[in-house]
């Protein structure tokens, strides 16, 4: 009989005492607990969702580029960032100038910009801001954005262009494909070409 009554007492023990400190206003303590514990789960699965983003910097960049174990092409650059995340890219907040090379090792065409950013795994080249691209022949073409796509080794754009070419010849087009090395280009509503007077400056700025 005694442990009946104490099983009886306890279970009669819990709910008054339970329901005494709801009266006592500690109902509001009971819902804080409860969102509390809410709050850390909700933090918890959000840090393990959250990646985070590895950054490398390397500062007076020199780097080569290489196709079938013949160098294509060198870069420089007096700042660059490597983001290592799901898709890696190279950021070169600070300009770059990449020369590129034939069989023979000899400079063909100079590229520069005053930003660029490397997309790793597409193997492309974004450049903005101030992109001149030269070659031996003496042509240069401007433009405010470019894209380089290595592994068809060519340059595009649908922004505006102008070609500076030898004999003061200037054309301009918006659109443009090159090879690599600018020995030849095709522009898409293309202009010109127009003479320019002799002592016309080429800024190249």
């Amino acid at each position: 009989m005694t442990f009946g009554l104490l099983k009886r007492s306890t279970i009669n023990f819990m709910p008054r005492r339970f329901f005494a400190l709801l009266k006592k206003g500690s109902l509001s303590a009971v819902f804080i607990f409860l969102l509390s514990s809410c709050e850390n789960d909700i933090k918890d699965v959000k840090a393990l969702t959250e990646k985070k983003v590895s950054v490398e910097t390397v500062i007076d960049v020199v780097a080569y580029y290489s196709q079938q174990a013949k160098m294509k092409s060198k870069l420089t650059a007096p700042l660059m960032k490597h983001y290592i995340v799901d898709s890696p890219y190279y950021d070169f907040p600070h300009s770059l100038h990449v020369d590129f090379y034939n069989d023979t090792l000899r400079v063909e065409s100079q590229v520069s910009a005053r930003y660029g950013k490397f997309k790793e795994n597409e193997h492309k080249v974004y450049l903005r801001d101030s992109v001149v691209i030269f070659n031996i022949k003496g042509d240069t073409l401007h433009s405010d954005e470019l894209w380089w796509d290595q592994q068809k080794k060519i340059f595009y754009t649908d922004k505006p262009v102008r070609i500076n070419q030898p004999g003061g010849i200037i054309r301009y087009g918006i659109g443009l494909e090159a090879d690599q090395n600018f020995s030849w280009f095709n522009t898409t509503k293309a202009h010109g070409p127009i003479p320019v007077p002799k002592d016309f400056n080429n800024d190249l700025k």
